[in-house]
């Protein structure tokens, strides 16, 4: 990831999508991944977000201070919505195989 703002995008993007999804493991693993880069190459503590009326605030600490940044709601929830409307597409496998 190169910037911060992509790396919480992306797991703002599939963290959305795995509490949608409890069930599915690939959401789980990947918004796991991302929480893990967000970590590690960019030093995000107390990661969190809500959701107001057009718009995702994600507040996290960086270097000890509290910042946030915010993300529209249209953008963020597109890959959701793509999953809800053809769930055939986007099958979930048992975490075994």
């Amino acid at each position: 990831m190169k910037s911060l703002q992509d790396a919480l995008y992306n797991w703002l993007t599939i963290q959305v999508v795995a509490d949608a999804r409890p069930e599915d493991h690939a959401a789980q693993d990947t918004a796991q991944l991302f929480k893990n880069i967000l970590k590690l190459d960019f030093q995000i503590d107390k990661l969190a977000f809500v959701k107001e009326e057009e718009m995702y605030i994600v507040s996290y600490q960086k270097d000890g201070k509290e910042q946030a940044t915010r993300f529209p709601v249209e953008f963020i929830e597109g890959m959701l919505e793509q999953i809800q409307s053809e769930p055939e597409k986007y099958t979930n496998y048992p975490k075994d195989i």
